[in-house]
């Protein structure tokens, strides 16, 4: 028997098995006609040989290299590599393999990281782009993951909505002064985000917008952000546009002796791993990463594989950014224990 490792040809699967090397192929890659109980027994021989498909001989055959691009703007963000597992189990799903690529915060790399992935050959490409950057027509076909808002976006979370669903619980706790914190006013999610709460902000309540980079290019990085004094201006709510800064809105308030939840509140999004975890686990907002997912490879995959020629010759000629069925996806609150009524609030 081969060794897995070495993998194995076609011709010895079908000598194995005494079938034709065209009935091998045919079964792997669901062409021909082929029982269901012949197929199966090559796919399992296949297994037990280490018989790996060639992707140049596929590419070959298909115009295809059942591989597909993704580009992260920050892999350093707990948020993305959940997002990473989310597009590649939906990939997997549909057939396809994943090559990812980390933009580490910069345009210019993210421009980078798309021409590495181009250069690789994948049959297309899901972008989450960094804060505020809009993808061209890059040469082949595009998901795009950012807001509603966004042009040329494919589907993502409903951001806005999401930041409605926090305040309309906030305010139910009985709050009226919201601070909510943002941490670039470049990006298109926070500024959605922001958006919806302010939409829901109740007649004679008050939210001020607090921006996290504006606050340190003046104070320095990592420099407290003065949320003891704006309780003493009388905010009972600090509503974050993700979980990381309401873990530092959260970490700073205790340290100054301000109870969570018992005098103020802080909320965050996108329910990191740790949210739960924390104490006082964290009030969210979450995304439906996974339909997210399937929705953007739903729509690339559709595309890809209508980009043929009749025949055996295959022409790309879709690129640019392909359209979901779905724009958004709602998001969901998460209540934990760090939203409450403001201390000197009682709901009845």
């Amino acid at each position: 028997m081969a060794n897995p490792r070495t993998g194995s040809n076609l011709s010895q699967i079908a000598a194995t098995l005494g079938v034709s090397a065209a009935t091998v192929s045919n079964a792997l890659s669901g062409k021909g006609r082929v029982s269901a109980e012949l197929a199966e027994k090559i796919r399992t021989t296949a297994a037990e040989l280490g018989y790996t498909p060639s992707l140049t001989g596929r590419a070959l055959r298909t115009g295809r290299t059942g591989v597909l691009g993704l580009v992260l703007p920050n892999i350093a963000n707990p948020l993305f590599p959940q997002i990473a597992q989310a597009i590649e189990h939906a990939a997997s799903h549909a057939g396809y393999g994943v090559l990812i690529a980390d933009a580490r915060g910069d345009v210019a790399l993210q421009t980078d990281a798309i021409n590495r992935l181009i250069e690789r050959d994948v049959d297309g490409i899901v972008i989450v782009p960094r804060l505020g950057t809009r993808i061209a027509d890059i040469g082949c076909p595009v998901a795009v993951i950012d807001s509603p808002s966004t042009p040329g976006n494919t589907v993502s979370a409903d951001h806005w909505q999401g930041g409605q669903t926090v305040i309309e619980h906030l305010v139910s706790l009985g709050h009226r002064k919201f601070l909510l914190i943002g941490n670039n006013p470049a990006s298109n999610v926070q500024n959605d985000r922001i958006g919806g709460m302010k939409s829901r902000i109740p007649a004679g309540g008050r939210a001020d917008v607090f921006w996290i980079e504006k606050h340190e290019q003046i104070h320095g990085k990592g420099s407290l952000l003065g949320l003891k004094e704006q309780v003493e201006r009388g905010f009972t709510a600090f509503a974050a546009v993700s979980d990381l800064p309401a873990l530092r809105a959260l970490m700073e308030l205790q340290r100054a002796g301000i109870g969570v939840p018992e005098h103020v509140s802080v909320t965050g999004f996108d329910d990191l791993v740790w949210s739960s975890v924390v104490t006082p686990g964290l009030t969210t907002v979450r995304m439906n990463m996974a339909e997210i997912a399937d929705i953007a490879i739903a729509a690339l995959v559709r595309v890809i594989e209508a980009d043929t020629t009749s025949g055996s010759e295959v022409a790309r000629t879709v690129t640019g950014t392909v359209v979901a069925e779905r724009l958004s996806v709602p998001m969901k609150l998460v209540v934990r224990q760090t939203s409450a009524p403001p201390a000197n609030v009682h709901i009845a």
